[in-house]
């Protein structure tokens, strides 16, 4: 009877899986991560897993991210809509108290997920509010969000759960590779890298095979300075980077092993660029640029790479469109949210300003789901970028439009000083410059230069795409910085930006 029971069993839990649902979507988000991956043609970088996917899907070369500042970007990413326009300024957490407006609702990615028909499930780093406009389902704890592996193990129930027939929709978002843990006391410089989430003394995550680097074999990055502090901050983040690797490959396993591989959508992306000066917080390619890696296993072409120009604005339409629920001629949901309804269950009062004074119909962004179908086709002719707050003290709004030949940056608040993340002022790859005084290299530009910018910074992309040379001034180049401006504030008035008034005052 054992023996005949055995095979039964087996075929219960094969027709268990036979029936998992099909079209589910695992969203993967890491925090402050460029694309450092083998699959992006680093040769440093330890990513087999994602490099995996990669050749099982679509690399996006020029993925952008709208604004390199941690919980704005989030918004962005979960609403389709630039943080300027959905409210969300700066950072959510302690005293600096920003959030998205209430009627942000109607377009936000896990609302607009349930609302077609999948359960909805988050996991690691939030960092975004008001709750209830981007509420999901299901929390779960992820215990320690430096180690993807322990997150992808504490998901595994959420994703194999067969007794909900819906499709599953989970966020899974690392704190690797973000700064934090303290420094690497055993370093040998006297200004020491940050440990970027890894443990003291080389010691392990459990669960995970820490790859530990040497700073002489890592890729500085243009936009910052070789030197010995440089390359050992590297070290670190490339060893937080290819933990995050691990915890993608736990996750690959768990959906091969429940046989949800072939029916789930995989996006690998990062929140914006890796947390150097230079990197985060700025709108330079080091800020903006992210990785972008996508496998839908309803897609006949596959392990490909596209030239397409996509932005964060473009997430939560696309996942939408994948999950049948966007009305693509309105760039909406098709079950829109009744917003009167949810400020009357949420008991807001409509004494509060809930929307901006003008409602949120639409997207921004618009699906890239065509794309990879034909990763010939083009998407964005130019991406627009919108960064006011990184921390309540950081006012430094600056808008930039891109395209495939030129881009240019406006510092609105150009007379200040640039301001600085608090972790990126105490790193060691800056205050080594710095202490060497203003005409220090760093980077394409100087200690001094880079504190105090011009209020125009125009680059010609295509022939200089690490940014070295300001055409702003250039006589040469006035037509250019013309028509630039008259792209940037067309931008502005499409996307319902507040800043354009800096152009008639001030």
């Amino acid at each position: 009877m054992r023996t005949m029971a055995l095979p039964l069993v087996a075929s219960l839990v094969a027709a268990s899986f036979a029936s998992a649902a099909e079209r589910n979507v695992l969203f993967i988000i890491t925090d402050d991560e460029s694309p450092t991956l083998g699959c992006y043609g680093d040769t440093a970088a330890v990513t087999p897993a994602i490099d995996a996917v990669a050749a099982d899907g679509v690399v996006f070369r020029n993925a952008f991210a709208t604004t390199a500042s941690c919980s704005a970007s989030r918004s962005v990413v979960m609403s389709g809509l630039h943080n300027h326009r959905n409210g969300q300024f700066g950072h959510q957490h302690h005293y600096h108290k920003f959030s998205s407006f209430n009627d942000v609702a109607k377009l936000a990615l896990p609302r607009v997920m349930t609302r077609a028909g999948y359960r909805t499930g988050h996991i690691g780093k939030y960092h975004v509010a008001p709750e209830s406009v981007y509420h999901y389902e299901t929390y779960l704890k992820d215990g320690n969000g430096r180690n993807a592996v322990a997150m992808a193990d504490k998901a595994k129930a959420f994703l194999t759960d067969t007794t909900d027939d819906r499709p599953f929709f989970l966020y899974f978002a690392t704190s690797d590779p973000h700064r934090g843990g303290g420094i690497d006391q055993t370093s040998p410089l006297e200004m020491k890298p940050d440990l970027f989430g890894n443990k003291k003394e080389k010691g392990s995550h459990a669960g995970v095979e820490e790859v530990f680097f040497d700073p002489a074999d890592v890729i500085v990055p243009a936009f910052l300075p070789d030197t010995p502090e440089t390359r050992s901050e590297l070290a670190q983040y490339y060893q937080s980077c290819a933990r995050v690797d691990q915890g993608v490959a736990r996750l690959v396993e768990i959906l091969r092993e429940a046989d949800l591989y072939d029916k789930t959508m995989i996006l690998f992306t990062s929140d914006h660029g890796m947390a150097f000066a230079g990197g985060k917080t700025t709108v330079y390619e080091g800020g903006l640029r992210v990785p972008m890696v996508v496998r839908d296993p309803y897609q006949e072409k596959r392990g490909v790479q596209t030239d397409a120009m996509i932005s964060h604005i473009d997430i939560t339409p696309t996942l939408l469109d994948f999950a049948g629920g966007l009305d693509n001629e309105a760039n909406a949901p098709k079950d829109m949210l009744n917003i009167k309804k949810f400020r009357d269950e949420q008991k807001l009062s409509n004494m509060d300003n809930h929307d901006g004074h003008k409602p949120f119909d639409q997207y921004h962004g618009r699906s890239w789901l065509p794309v990879l179908a034909d990763p010939e086709l083009p998407h964005h002719d130019e991406i627009f970028a919108s960064h006011t707050f990184h921390e309540i003290q950081m006012y430094y709004p600056m808008r930039v439009v891109r395209d495939d030949q030129y881009k240019l940056i406006w510092n609105i608040a150009h007379p200040l000083p640039y301001p600085f993340a608090s972790d990126l002022w105490a790193a060691s790859s800056w205050q080594a410059q710095l202490a060497k005084g203003n005409d220090a290299p760093y980077g394409q530009m100087t200690v001094g230069r880079y504190v105090q910018r011009p209020e125009f910074e125009l680059f010609n992309i295509a022939a200089d795409p690490h940014e070295s040379t300001n055409l702003a001034t250039s006589p040469g180049h006035a037509d250019i910085l013309e028509k630039y401006q008259a792209k940037l504030k067309s931008a502005q008035r499409k996307y319902d930006d507040p800043w354009i008034m800096k152009w008639d005052y001030e």
